[in-house]
C-alpha cells in the first residue's frame, strides 16, 4: 500500500509541476494535395507520407537546402500510389539519410502489411516491395513489428505465428493454441533485407548511431497479436554484426521505445500504471523514471539530453539529467509522427483543409 501511495503522488507531483511557458511552434513546411499519414526525421532532412487525392508519395525535403524529392519513382508500377487504407490504420515511416522505409497496412481480403522503400539517389527511386507481413484471420502467419531509421540504418521486426498442433487444430481434437514460432530483425542493406544475426521475434524496434534496440516478443493475445513482456530484457546490438552492447531490463511491459546514441527510453506498463524509463545504451543500467498518465500515447522520441511523450494535444519532455518533466507545446491536431532531432522536436499536423510540419527547438534543461 505504502508504495501504491508513494506512486500516486509522485504522478500528482509531476502533473502539478510549474512549468515555463509551453514554445509556440513554427510551420516548417505546408503540404500541398493530401494528409500526411506518418512523419519521420534524420538529421536535416525530413519526410512525410501523403495520402493523396490521386496519388500517394513519401516525400523528403531536406531543410539545409531546397531539394526535395517525391518517392517512389512514378516511371514504373508500384503499390503506393494508388493503395488505399482505413485512416484508423497507422502507417510506419522511417528515415536514414536519403533512403526511406514505409509500411502501407491492408486489411481485406487478407490482414497485411507492405513494407516497401525506396532512396533519392538515381538507381534507388523506384519502389522496393521488400516483404508482404501477411496473417489470417486467426493470427497465423507474420506480424509486423515496427520499422526505424537513422544514419545509415533502416530496420524492422517481424514475429511469425502458428499453431501449437495445427493437425489436432484442424482435426477438432486437440486446443487450437497459438505459438510463436520464429521471426527477427532485419536491416535494409541496399535493395535487400538481412537479417539481424541472433535476434529474436520482436514488436519494437528503435536504432541509433549503429545500434539497434528491440523489444522481444513476449506473449500472443487471444487474436495472435504479438505483445511485449515484462520478464524479457530489451536487447541492444550492433547493427552490422548482431553483436550484444547491453541488456536493458524493464520494470514493466515496454510498450513503446526510443533510442538516441547514449539514451534508451522506454514507455512501460506496470502494475501501479504507465511509467517512463530511461537507460544508458552502453551498459543496460537504469538512469531515472518518472510515472505519466495512463492516457499518455504510446510513442517516444529521444536525446541525450530529453525525452518526448505526448498526452492528447500536449507535447511533455523530461530531462535526463534532471528528472523533471515540463510542458514544451500544444499541437492544434492530432501531432503525427512525434520526432525528435538534436534539438528540433517536428511533427505533421492535419487540419481542416491544411497538413503542415510544425516544429519547436529545445533543450534538455529541467
Amino acid at each position: 500500500m505504502r508504495s501504491l501511495l508513494a506512486a500516486v503522488a509522485a504522478l500528482a507531483a509531476v502533473l502539478a509541476q510549474p512549468a515555463a511557458a509551453s514554445q509556440k511552434p513554427q510551420t516548417l513546411w505546408l503540404v500541398a494535395h493530401g494528409r500526411v499519414a506518418a512523419f519521420a526525421q534524420d538529421g536535416y532532412n525530413i519526410a512525410w507520407l501523403v495520402h493523396g487525392t490521386t496519388c500517394n508519395t513519401v516525400h523528403i525535403q531536406s531543410l539545409a537546402a531546397p531539394a526535395g524529392y517525391d518517392l517512389p519513382s512514378q516511371s514504373a508500377p508500384n503499390v503506393t500510389c494508388k493503395f488505399v487504407w482505413s485512416r484508423d490504420e497507422p502507417v510506419d515511416l522511417a528515415l536514414a539519410g536519403v533512403r526511406a522505409l514505409w509500411s502501407l497496412p491492408q486489411e481485406s481480403p487478407l490482414s497485411l502489411d507492405y513494407l516497401l522503400g525506396a532512396g533519392v539517389s538515381p538507381t534507388d527511386r523506384a519502389e522496393r516491395r521488400f516483404v508482404e507481413v501477411a496473417h489470417n484471420a486467426r493470427g497465423v502467419g507474420q506480424w509486423l513489428g515496427g520499422v526505424a531509421g537513422s544514419g545509415t540504418t533502416l530496420t524492422y521486426a517481424v514475429t511469425t505465428v502458428d499453431w501449437d498442433d495445427e493437425a489436432a487444430c484442424l482435426a477438432g481434437t486437440g486446443p487450437c493454441t497459438l505459438t510463436k514460432t520464429g521471426g527477427g530483425v532485419y536491416v535494409v542493406r541496399g535493395r535487400q533485407p538481412v537479417r539481424v544475426h541472433g535476434a529474436l521475434a520482436a514488436v519494437e524496434v528503435a536504432t541509433a548511431a549503429g545500434d539497434i534496440a528491440y523489444v522481444p516478443t513476449g506473449r500472443l493475445d487471444k487474436n495472435g497479436r504479438p505483445r511485449p513482456s515484462a520478464d524479457l530484457p530489451i536487447e541492444v546490438v550492433d547493427a552490422g554484426s548482431g553483436q550484444r552492447v547491453a541488456s536493458v531490463v524493464p520494470q514493466g511491459a515496454p510498450i513503446a521505445i526510443a533510442m538516441s546514441a547514449h539514451v534508451l527510453a522506454t514507455l512501460e506498463r506496470t502494475p501501479l500504471g504507465l511509467r517512463l524509463a530511461w537507460y544508458d545504451v552502453a551498459t543496460g543500467h537504469a538512469r531515472g523514471s518518472i510515472p505519466v498518465p495512463k492516457t499518455t500515447t504510446p510513442w517516444l522520441s529521444a536525446s541525450d539530453q530529453l525525452v518526448v511523450f505526448r498526452v492528447g494535444l500536449s507535447i511533455r519532455g523530461v530531462s535526463v539529467t534532471t528528472h523533471r518533466s515540463r510542458l514544451i507545446t500544444k499541437a492544434a491536431a492530432t501531432p503525427v509522427g512525434l520526432s525528435l532531432e538534436g534539438g528540433r522536436l517536428a511533427w505533421a499536423e492535419n487540419l481542416k483543409g491544411l497538413s503542415r510540419i510544425r516544429a519547436v527547438y529545445v533543450s534538455g534543461r529541467g
